[in-house]
């Protein structure tokens, strides 16, 4: 490619990328000012807005209203409010808007819209400005249709509240009956002010008249509900109530019952006092918190009957416990003192260590101390200045502690007891286990065996050692319970275990002998059956009776097969008929 084309080519790139940064800066320019002039024209808008025409109007209005000073100087506050919205703050604004304009036709952008939120924020301050005026001047030209509304309503609201009074036992109110006429008198004096204010146009006062209305009907209201529970309440049943748990408090403390720790009296004292404040304030028709104060009251005194139910159960279980606790202190104490006599015995006689009996002493000190409570509780109660709840609290944590020290001392007593059954036992089983010797040896003696296996002999020696061994434990003194468990355990288990031995060396024997008289029958047969057979006689005669026994039925199956079942079956029949 030649010189003079590549530089062709550079220079069309350069003025084609030229040509596009261009174009991106005219449309960004342009979208700058569209985005401009739409902010210009949305606050243009917004300024407009401003001077509202329902303000003149309502203005208008208020000027049709004055008859009085009052409201003239409002009248003329706000029309001068009013006139510097329109004739300072509104062109203060749209000299601002052309300045903002100038700005970016000079090329000004940052300024410009720096400029533009600043009048934005102008305009709401102005507008908001404008919408307080129009609120303000509102609160005049709707007040008499607003109040008259609400008064409308309360006028209501107090006839159903009149009516009420009158349809009612008027002994309900008698306590408050002055205060609560005076008080429907003055609701009528605010209903007449109320007129009178709206005829001469004193819209100030208005308000006030509403409110004071809308405070006295409202309280009147709860009053005329309220007022006879808490007539009825604060003179009929709350000094029924305090009557009647006076009479039973006095007549429990002459029972003996110690009722102190309720605080009757200062409590009868206190609610009385509540009660007087609360007809106090009754008189002048505050009923705040009365009836919450009344039910608070009721619940205490309510609460006593349930406290003086208790108290009546506690006083039967520490009867209960009064006698039962003694008894059960006294015989466990002596129960221990007959162990404690014998321990030094029990403990020789049986190898014991002091930790093995310690639990004796344990006991004897956890039941003295529950004899110490109990001595304290007697004492409390001869003085008579604790309630029968406490005490009786007080004895069902001795008696607990009573009936666990039961279990341990019934636990011990046992473990002490076994210690002379395991010895009794252990001389029953003695007796069986040289029972059982005897049988295995006159199992050997029944079957004339050819010789004796070696493992029975041995079996035999060790079973006579622990025979022996246990012999001379019980020969012991002091005995040694854990040792003399093993030593019978042993003894049992090496004698069961040639017993065993005995059963079956004979068993087999036996099966084996008469396999090969069986077999016999066979020999001239087979050469085979006389081979085997020669093999299990060898065997028998050498006292290996497992593998003649083997030989034999090997040798026997080959003609009949199944002869070890019916061996077995032949040698069952034997021995039933040996036990018959």
């Amino acid at each position: 490619m030649s010189e003079q084309l590549i530089m062709m080519l550079t220079i069309f790139y350069a003025v084609v990328t030229l040509i596009v940064v261009v174009v991106a800066i005219f449309f960004t320019l342009k979208n700058m000012k569209k985005q401009y002039t739409n902010t210009l024209t949305n606050l243009e808008r917004n300024k407009n807005l401003i001077i509202s025409g329902s303000i003149l109007s309502e203005l208008n209005k208020v000027e049709s209203l004055i008859n009085n000073k009052d409201l003239e100087d409002k009248y003329n506050y706000w029309k001068k409010l009013f006139k510097e919205l329109k004739e300072k703050d509104v062109p203060h604004i749209t000299d601002e808007l052309i300045e903002a304009d100038n700005m970016f036709s000079y090329r000004h952008a940052k300024d410009a819209n720096a400029h533009l939120a600043k009048i934005e924020f102008e305009i709401y301050m102005v507008k908001s400005r404008s919408q307080k005026l129009l609120e303000n001047i509102k609160e005049i030209t709707l007040s008499e249709q607003k109040n008259r509304e609400i008064v409308t309503k309360l006028k209501t609201d107090y006839r159903t509240i009149f009516l009420q009074y009158n349809n009612n036992n008027k002994e309900d109110y008698s306590l408050i009956q002055v205060p609560l006429e005076l008080q429907f008198e003055n609701v009528d004096k605010l209903f007449s002010a109320f007129e009178m204010a709206m005829e001469n146009n004193v819209y100030s006062e208005v308000g006030k008249i509403v409110k004071a209305l809308d405070d006295t009907i409202g309280n009147l209201k709860v009053v005329i509900e309220e007022a006879p529970s808490i007539i009825m309440m604060g003179k009929s049943l709350i000094p029924n109530r305090i009557k009647e748990v006076s009479k039973i408090n006095t007549k429990m403390k002459e029972e003996g019952y110690n009722l102190d720790y309720l605080k009757i009296e200062h409590n009868i004292s206190e609610a009385e006092k509540k009660v007087a404040d609360i007809f106090d304030r009754l008189n002048v028709l505050n009923l705040e918190d009365s009836i919450f104060e009344l039910k608070t009251i009721m619940d205490y005194f309510d609460q006593l009957y349930a406290d003086f139910d208790k108290e009546k159960i506690a006083k039967k279980l520490f009867d209960d416990y009064y006698r039962s606790v003694i008894i059960k202190c006294k015989k466990l104490k002596k129960i221990i003192s007959n162990i404690s006599n014998k321990i030094e015995d029990i403990k020789y006689s049986y190898d014991l260590t002091d930790d093995d009996v310690k639990i004796i002493s344990e006991l004897n000190h956890e039941i003295n101390e529950c004899q110490n409570m109990y001595d304290e509780v007697i004492i409390k109660y001869r003085e008579k200045e604790t309630a029968y709840s406490r005490l009786s609290k007080e004895m069902e944590i001795i008696n607990a502690r009573l009936v666990k020290a039961e279990e341990k001392l019934d636990y011990t007593l046992r473990s002490l007891g076994s210690l002379k059954e395991d010895e009794i036992r252990a001389r029953e089983q003695l007796d069986e286990i040289k029972s059982i010797v005897k049988q295995a040896k006159h199992h050997m003696d029944t079957f004339k065996l050819p010789i004796v296996p070696k493992n029975y002999y041995v079996e035999l020696e060790e079973a006579n050692e622990a025979v022996h061994n246990l012999i001379i434990e019980l020969e012991k003194q002091p005995i040694s319970i854990k040792v003399l468990n093993t030593r019978v355990d042993t003894a049992r288990d090496l004698v069961l275990k040639v017993y065993n031995t005995s059963l079956e060396i004979v068993k087999t024997a036996s099966m084996a002998e008469n396999a090969i008289v069986y077999g016999n029958r066979y020999r001239t047969l087979n050469r085979a059956i006389d081979s085997g057979l020669q093999k299990a006689e060898r065997d028998f005669f050498k006292g290996n009776f497992k593998s003649s026994l083997e030989y034999a039925i090997n040798s026997i199956n080959v003609v009949e097969p199944g002869i070890h079942k019916r061996l077995l079956a032949a040698y069952k029949e034997e021995n039933k008929q040996e036990v018959r």
